[in-house]
């Protein structure tokens, strides 16, 4: 696998357990759920999984643990077709995991436990294999050290960096100064100094002004659509396609790995957000159970 539409992604796998319920309890609340199902997740692994379902070869650099969601996590990248060779088991080490409640409206809340995915190391990844890749992919579910060295090696080798921060955190390395492309949702663009994110007007401003962190912005909104700046003046706004939703959960994975894939095939910006956009459409317009 060393042609240069690669996508490594570099960050968390998540054993999930799914939870469908009428709503989502709240403190000292306890709400009869109807069903429970897993899943194999993780922003990182989604995001490895969308880029492999865009027609990218993907590799994972990331850690399990030595147990049962471990060994159902590699499966799992062994069905998508992504490259698990630099994905570590850890002995004695829980993999990481998670439980995500969904309410009747398609909305969900999270709860994640890191477990192995603290343990992950930049060395996993071999300079042939970063070196070989078009674009690496980065979120902040692992610690921003291994993302800083991953993304300062990327950039000797010409390679382009995309950072999803999230879940959002303030930069303590510089590691924005080698990434190249910055993906936020409106919440993330605001805790990172984007301002209020309230349609795609606030989107496209949000993403101006964090170009003061990386070279080019792209914030998401949500059913308003996406917007993206870059330094050079770009400016892009494309509109949320209409659709009816079944379930948000994993639509900003399945946007930046659809995303990653374009843009290692050498796709403009445009095409590549445009390409994202439908994907994410796609899933969440789709119930969970025929996903």
């Amino acid at each position: 696998m060393t042609e240069r539409a690669l996508v490594v992604v570099a960050g968390s796998l998540h054993y999930d357990v799914m939870v469908d319920a009428p709503d989502r309890p709240r403190k000292g609340e306890t709400v009869t759920g109807r069903s429970w199902a897993p899943k194999c997740g993780g922003k990182g692994g989604n995001q490895a999984v969308a880029a492999a379902k865009a027609g990218a070869g993907t590799a994972m650099v990331g850690a399990v643990g030595d147990d049962d969601f471990g060994r159902a996590l590699l499966a799992d990248l062994d069905r998508a077709g992504v490259d698990r060779a630099a994905v570590a088991t850890r002995a004695g080490a829980g993999s990481g995991m998670s439980v995500a409640i969904f309410d009747d409206g398609g909305d969900y809340g999270a709860v994640i436990v890191s477990g192995a995915n603290l343990s992950a190391s930049p060395d996993q990844l071999d300079e042939e294999r970063l070196a070989s890749a078009g674009v690496l992919v980065l979120q902040n579910e692992i610690p921003e050290a291994v993302n800083a060295a991953l993304a300062a090696r990327a950039r000797r080798h010409g390679v382009r960096t995309m950072l999803n921060a999230a879940p959002a955190r303030p930069f303590t390395t510089d590691l924005a100064a080698n990434v190249d492309v910055l993906v936020v949702n409106a919440v993330e663009a605001e805790m990172l100094g984007g301002g209020a994110v309230d349609g795609l007007e606030r989107a496209l401003a949000a993403a101006r002004a964090l170009t003061s962190l990386c070279a080019t912005v792209v914030v998401t909104a949500g059913g308003d659509g996406v917007a993206a700046a870059d330094r050079d003046g770009l400016a892009l706004s494309i509109p949320a396609l209409p659709i009816a939703v079944a379930s948000t959960h994993g639509a900003g994975d399945a946007f930046v790995g659809t995303l990653a894939a374009a843009l290692a095939r050498g796709a403009s910006l445009a095409a590549g957000l445009d390409a994202a956009n439908r994907e994410a459409a796609r899933l969440v317009s789709t119930p969970e159970h025929l996903r």
